[in-house]
């Protein structure tokens, strides 16, 4: 008789913004270039599909340093 074992599996987050491609992380920041307002990322939801983030109906885009 054999056991079955289970493989523990672990979240990866593969959230990345349509508009730019790039795979969000916690802290990263976003800026609107129509109206300048300016936001963090505090958490990454680990869906598979990419998300915007909009704002004056254009997504934001990754904030410059």
């Amino acid at each position: 008789m054999t056991t079955a074992t289970k493989k523990k599996k672990t979240a990866v987050s593969k959230t990345k913004s349509e508009a730019t491609g790039i795979k969000m992380k916690k802290g990263s920041k976003y800026q609107c270039g129509v109206c300048g307002i300016a936001v963090t990322v505090d958490e990454v939801c680990g869906c598979v599909e990419a998300h915007n983030i909009i704002c004056c109906d254009k997504p934001m885009k990754p904030k410059k340093k």
